[in-house]
């Protein structure tokens, strides 16, 4: 019996929408990418198909910090990871810091099948040139006027001058159950800005988006909160041992809240439960459940599970 197609986005976390624009025009890009996708899916798409296409999507959209649109290091260059992990066959697959591409994520997706699953730097991009993907140049022109400006009283600074700033928590993700009762999880970020050369964030790696044949999660926020929770991964481990989405999100959520972490996830099980999750102010999250879509850009803090049947 086909199972009813869950889905389930997130283009990032943190304190504020003024620069994304207002809250409407969040949810309207948002709402795009649920209904272009959730087409795939009743189509018959598979999860790692419809997580795909979702991620490829948000990484296109300047909105979002992936892919087009992703923030620059501290060297003003723009460096990108991305993650993709097939929960019917536990694979996972990544990209750590490449630059040049349009779609970070295509480079997870070649891996599922490569001997070496996860490639950072040079080494993504030989990949990328084996592909013979075509140069990509990401940068927009508000990411390189932050740039400046967060530049022009740090030039004293040590550690290659890295800016002071609040941490960056941009990210996109997907999540999805497909009519096979399948499940996937994508994850890609331009990292937090004005970050030291070869930091490493949590969005290609088993920390921030991990998926089994039990549930899938996509985590977004503070990169080095993320890795010290090993959240995706532990929220997933905990279902497949037999919590609740609700109770895995909501133990692992707890436990973030006195550790003082700052970030969001967002998980389906195979039950079709669909859940997001948050210690921080704001995650941009919007989902569907088989019958209506809904976002979480209004929520409070916490957790919320939205459905429970497939």
């Amino acid at each position: 019996m086909a199972v009813q197609p869950k889905l389930i986005i997130h283009g990032g976390a943190g304190s504020s929408l003024q620069d994304k624009g207002g809250l409407e025009a969040v949810r309207k890009s948002l709402y795009q990418v649920i209904d272009q996708v959730y087409a795939l899916l009743l189509k018959g798409a598979t999860a790692k198909e419809a997580v795909v296409r979702g991620c490829q999507l948000l990484e296109d959209d300047p909105r979002f910090n992936a892919g087009t649109g992703s923030v620059l290091q501290s060297d003003g260059q723009i460096r990108m990871s991305a993650a993709l992990m097939d929960g019917t066959l536990q694979r996972f697959s990544g990209v750590i810091n490449v630059s040049r591409v349009k779609n970070p994520i295509d480079l997870a997706v070649v891996l599922q099948n490569a001997s070496d699953h996860v490639l950072s730097d040079y080494g993504a991009a030989e990949l990328a040139r084996e592909l013979q993907l075509p140069l990509y140049n990401p940068l927009t022109d508000q990411r390189l006027q932050e740039w400046l400006e967060d530049r022009k009283d740090n030039f004293k600074r040590s550690m290659a001058n890295v800016v002071s700033e609040p941490a960056g928590t941009g990210t996109i993700g997907v999540v999805a159950l497909d009519q096979n009762g399948e499940l996937a999880a994508g994850t890609s970020t331009g990292g937090k800005g004005f970050e030291r050369i070869g930091r490493v964030s949590d969005s290609a790696t088993p920390a921030g988006n991990y998926a089994t044949d039990q549930a899938g999660v996509s985590c977004t926020g503070i990169g080095e909160d993320i890795l010290d929770e090993c959240l995706a991964a532990k929220i997933v481990i905990r279902v497949t041992d037999g919590q609740s989405l609700k109770t895995a999100f909501e133990k692992s959520f707890t436990e973030a809240d006195q550790h003082q972490r700052d970030f969001g996830a967002i998980g389906i099980d195979a039950t079709g439960a669909i859940a997001w999750g948050k210690t921080c102010d704001v995650i941009l999250s919007a989902f569907h459940d088989g019958q209506n879509r809904g976002d979480s850009l209004e929520s409070a803090k916490g957790t919320q599970v939205f459905s429970s049947s497939c």
